[in-house]
């Protein structure tokens, strides 16, 4: 196996890692075990947390609960949910620390950008692994929440980037009609699916706070009480859908040769249906807690997708110099 293959074999179970990552971070919201761990690193002052409560200290309460407000209460679930949780996280630094290694022993003299740019995603992944320890020191406050979830985003952006520049000339540059247009269709899309993301972790921080006052229950009338932001989350759903299905149209009809950016925008608008779906799902069933982090590992997939396409439509620009002839 050549040094570039190996590397693209380990961009993507890198890439694969952190998806599961972001959806055991949507298992940790769906129920509530954010601070299933009340310190950080460790998880109740221990490496390996506890399976019953006769395991802590008898004052374990008074330890703990001036963190969270005398709130603690022991339960395993969650704790062993949220310790998972960052185990995983220890996990993926491993994986990006690997794709930086690899980067430089196969790219080094080639193609310098790659190595740069796995740099950058490694400190970006210790600065949230930082990031994750400052969520559980203020208590989950909503924008460090949101903030977590951005750096999140970006760095599977870095990683998608570095895999498929790594291609070389394998992927073909692939002409379209109207390139100017779907570049800038592809762009809006981007931008408003980081919106909806951000705003969707916003909702959630809403529903957050009305199970705090609602014995841990959404309850009827939860749409009225959570207000607009789960409307307008709803309206740029549905618009969208219909961006993207204006997209797929227009990448069918300004290429004769139905290509890898075709068939990955027909997938792209399957995902979407599949988010839309799951986010029907949590409307008309009170936000049951199965069906958050599927809704949210979309949410993902679809912006994961929508920069592969750009970079596929714009390989003349995103390849190393040896790639611009091809």
């Amino acid at each position: 196996m050549d040094k570039s293959k190996a590397f693209r074999r380990w961009g993507m179970a890198t890439l694969i890692a952190l998806y599961f990552l972001i959806l055991i971070g949507g298992v940790v919201r769906a129920t509530g075990a954010g601070m299933g761990c009340p310190d950080w690193p460790k998880c109740f002052g221990m490496w390996i947390p506890p399976t019953v409560e006769s395991e802590l200290p008898l004052n374990y309460k008074e330890i703990f609960g001036a963190k969270l407000k005398g709130e603690v209460v022991f339960n395993p679930v969650k704790t062993w949910i949220e310790y998972v949780n960052r185990l995983v996280g220890a996990l993926i630094g491993l994986f990006i620390f690997g794709t930086f290694v690899l980067s430089v022993r196969t790219f080094w003299k080639s193609d310098k950008p790659i190595v740069g740019i796995s740099l950058l995603t490694l400190l970006l992944v210790l600065f949230e692994g930082w990031l994750g320890s400052i969520v559980v020191s203020t208590e989950l406050h909503p924008g460090m929440i949101t903030l977590h979830m951005l750096i999140a985003i970006v760095i599977v952006a870095l990683i998608l980037y570095i895999v498929l520049r790594s291609y070389e000339k394998r992927l073909p540059i692939e002409e379209f009609s109207s390139k100017q247009a779907l570049n800038f269709l592809v762009i809006v899309l981007i931008v408003i699916s980081i919106g909806q993301v951000l705003m969707g972790t916003q909702v959630r921080e809403s529903v957050d706070v009305l199970l705090k006052t609602n014995n841990r229950e959404v309850g009827e009338g939860w749409l009225s009480v959570i207000g607009g932001k789960f409307y307008m989350h709803i309206a740029l759903s549905f618009v969208l859908l219909v961006m993207h299905y204006i997209l797929l149209r227009n990448v069918k009809s300004s290429t004769v040769e139905k290509g890898l950016i075709y068939k990955t925008t027909t997938y792209l608008f399957a995902v979407v249906l599949i988010e839309i779906v799951s986010g029907s799902i949590m409307a008309l069933f009170e936000i049951p807690a199965f069906a958050q982090p599927v809704h949210l590992l979309f949410g993902i997939v679809v912006l994961g997708m929508q920069f592969s396409i750009f970079l596929l439509m714009n390989r003349e620009y995103v390849a190393n110099h040896s790639m611009k002839i091809a």
